[in-house]
């Protein structure tokens, strides 16, 4: 590395520690909460049976992720017909009426998208070893994010897809934060090489910039664009050709003459930077060495399970070019199952944390992360953290206490199954007649340890919906089935205006549920105009202080609350300071639901309240009338008292959008979302297309689609991901609550 060294004109040891100064604050606290994993992972891996540790170690559970239309499923086809589990490459728009495999809804197939995550397993060999991948390819689309959160819950790593074109995209970003939401390790593949623009390099700089992880080259391609013909292994010094009809065929030579300085240039860089982020590589770096091929395959197998680092390679999985490397990099370095850290809470012992382990001899413990209708009713996913699931076996659900027998044990094929008698630790599975939610641990009756669920974020968009026929049945059947499988998508009567109202992350995640309505249970409904999810809150501490009388002959109704409401950040919260016990503590209670019931429907405009803290320090009882109905309702009373006594606002849900067009439509686009009153943030040109990033208010984003199409002839592309709450323009809360006023006002008459 002297050579470097000399080009920068500075020492080895100067280039290290001015690197590691550049980039300690990025990675400090995920070497911090690794280096304390990594000491408990290896007291478990004592612990593991000789079986259990071999079986493991040639096991992989990955998914595949990325923005949409970055080529996941194009990918995931590959890797099925490479790893012999289909016989046939099928496109994801294919003109064969066929479509790939992991998209096997039919919506999937005539959309041309993702919408459910889809689970199968599959083998490579690698190194004379049968490694045993269970995969599960993602959406792409921010509206079906949930079915990304539980993939990545249950997973032990991920390839991130990133297109050698647009390079790090919106929904990248939200996959990497996923990601680091569930400390994922990932591996990198950059696709569509083969495309005019496609700039590997360009790309890596972004994932560095962007997504803050230390990231490098451990290919370069042979050829660009049309031209492209393979990779070369930099840290082998190998040159990688794919062959054949459908590049089944791997044939390996030498580099060509004109690729060597690339190589070397980059072979460097990769060395600089693991130096930067492994202890091993940095002291062969320093004695101004060069590390062997294998200590460089252990450094970045080391920095990638530790997530301080991901390797990126290189190739088109439409030009099936490149993909089989990718697979020897997920058994290289990707961990197993037992080089992860799982923790669930003890129910029995206060939740406190305990570490799983992934050993056949310890109590079961599985995780249902997904649940989709089957032919033979609910399937229920299974990942299998400790223990063994058994068919025949008893299992109990940790949260309802209820014991079900396992009738059926499958592994899934995309749509397909095949029967298993038996699923160890680290295994994803699916049952039948397992009635449960997303989100439910299982375990063997002996143990009672709850997993830690995922995230679910809030929902954005709302819309009334009625069936035309006047048999609700399945309407309802269709309703209770897509809330159980579906955390994201919630649904609400309105008793005032006697109406459904369902609510998503966005117009496609509930048109796809208004559509499968009608294919999958033949009802057809009438859907109203989409309506924003709003928020209330409050912008100053106000008092309150409210007596509720009502007498009506015998026994009556008297509770008097006082106290304060405050605005803070996040969450709603209640708190109960009383002094002599003015108020019993059953009564308090019985204020609390009042408060919980106060904040889902704001004195505003009915939507739900944010940020807001009620404070309970005074009260007085009546012996005779007081009872919890007399205080639940004082507290609601004395909620709207003082909320519309603290300067209230109502808050409108901003998004993060990006729209993709080509270069000679910017005029178009800018003027476009000037229109929707977007606040441009960050604009990218291109070789072709340019990207803006904006921040807008929802409720202007309604039709910018067909705006969007026709301002850049059907060219343009855009993706919106809620960011915050931001407080509405005064005209529009003016307009909000006389609406609802005028909407009381007709329900009264």
């Amino acid at each position: 590395m002297r050579l470097l060294g000399n080009l920068w004109g500075k020492s080895s040891r100067q280039l290290l520690n001015s690197f590691a100064q550049k980039r300690l604050f990025h990675y400090s606290a995920a070497v911090r909460t690794y280096e304390e994993e990594k000491v408990v992972i290896d007291k478990i891996l004592e612990k593991l049976p000789e079986d259990d540790l071999k079986k493991s170690s040639l096991m992989r559970n990955i998914g595949i992720s990325a923005h949409i239309d970055s080529g996941k499923t194009t990918f995931t086809e590959r890797v099925l017909f490479y790893t012999g589990r289909i016989k046939a490459i099928h496109e994801v728009r294919g003109r064969d009426n066929v479509g790939a495999k992991m998209d096997s809804m039919d919506l999937e197939r005539e959309k041309g998208i993702t919408i459910q995550s889809a689970a199968t397993y599959c083998s490579w060999e690698r190194n004379n070893k049968p490694y045993h991948f269970n995969l599960i390819d993602t959406p792409g689309h921010i509206d079906f994010t949930i079915e990304v959160e539980r993939a990545l819950r249950v997973l032990d790593g991920a390839v991130l897809v990133v297109c050698a074109v647009s390079g790090v995209q919106s929904q990248t970003v939200t996959v990497d934060r996923q990601m680091r939401r569930y400390n994922v390790p990932r591996v990198t593949f950059i696709n569509k090489m083969d495309r005019m623009g496609a700039d590997p390099f360009k790309a890596i700089e972004q994932i560095n910039a962007k997504l803050r992880t230390p990231a490098a080259a451990i290919q370069v391609p042979i050829g660009a664009e049309s031209q492209l013909k393979g990779t070369v292994n930099i840290i082998d010094r190998v040159a990688v050709y794919n062959e054949g009809s459908q590049g089944e065929i791997l044939r390996t030579d030498e580099i060509p003459a004109d690729l060597v300085d690339l190589v070397e240039e980059k072979r460097a860089l990769l060395i600089e930077t693991l130096a930067d982020v492994d202890d091993e590589i940095a002291e062969i770096y320093l004695d101004e060495q060069e590390p062997t091929p294998q200590q460089i395959k252990d450094a970045i197998r080391r920095a990638t399970i530790a997530r301080k680092f991901t390797p990126v390679l290189m190739g088109s999985a439409l030009a099936n070019t490149g993909i089989q490397p990718v697979l020897d990099a997920v058994c290289d370095y990707l961990p197993n199952p037992s080089e992860i850290l799982n923790k669930g809470l003890d129910v029995k012992n206060d939740e406190t944390p305990v570490e799983l382990i992934p050993s056949s001899k310890e109590p079961f413990v599985g995780l249902a992360f997904k649940l989709e209708e089957g032919k033979y009713g609910q399937l229920t996913y299974l990942r299998v953290y400790q223990g063994r699931l058994k068919k025949g076996g008893y299992i109990t659900n940790v949260k309802t206490g209820k014991k079900v027998k396992v009738s059926r044990l499958v592994r899934m094929h995309s749509e397909e199954m095949e029967d298993v008698d038996e699923i160890g630790p680290g295994e994803i599975c699916a049952t039948f007649g397992i009635d449960c939610s997303s989100g439910d641990t299982f375990s063997d009756g002996t143990t009672q340890i709850a997993m830690s669920s995922m995230f679910v974020p809030d929902a954005v968009i709302s819309l009334s919906i009625t069936p035309k026929s006047k048999d609700v049945t399945n309407f309802s059947k269709a309703i209770n089935r897509f809330q159980k499988e579906d955390p994201t998508f919630r649904v609400n009567y309105d008793a005032e205006s006697k109406e459904t109202v369902i609510s998503g992350m966005g117009e496609l995640h509930l048109e796809i549920y208004v559509e499968r309505m009608k294919r999958e249970y033949g009802v057809e409904c009438t859907t109203g105009k989409p309506q924003v999810s709003y928020r209330e809150a409050i912008t100053i501490p106000a008092d309150f202080d409210y007596t509720h009388k009502k007498q009506s002959g015998g026994a009556g109704q008297f509770a008097k609350v006082a106290g304060k409401l405050e605005p803070v950040e996040g969450d709603c919260s209640f708190e109960a300071q009383i002094v002599g016990g003015k108020i019993p503590e059953k009564f308090l209670l019985a204020c609390r639901k009042g408060f919980e019931e106060a904040i889902e429907k704001g004195p505003l405009i009915g939507h739900k309240v944010l940020g807001v803290s009620m404070l309970i320090n005074d009260g007085q009882v009546h012996v005779v009338d007081s009872n919890e109905l007399a205080f639940r309702t004082a507290t609601i009373a004395a909620f709207k008292q003082g909320f519309l006594k603290a300067n209230p606002v109502i808050l409108e849900p901003i998004m993060n959008v990006d729209v993709t067009a080509p270069n000679e439509f910017q005029g178009n686009v800018i003027g476009l979302l000037n229109k929707v009153s977007a606040i441009i943030a960050d604009t990218e040109n291109g070789q072709d297309e340019f990207t803006i990033t904006a921040e807008c208010p929802l409720n202007q984003m309604f039709g910018f689609a067909t705006s969007l199409r026709a301002a850049t002839q059907g060219k343009g592309e855009f993706s919106l991901e809620f960011k915050q709450y931001s407080q509405a323009p005064v005209h529009l809360q003016k307009e909000l609550i006389a609406e609802h006023q005028k909407k009381l006002a007709e329900e009264k008459k």
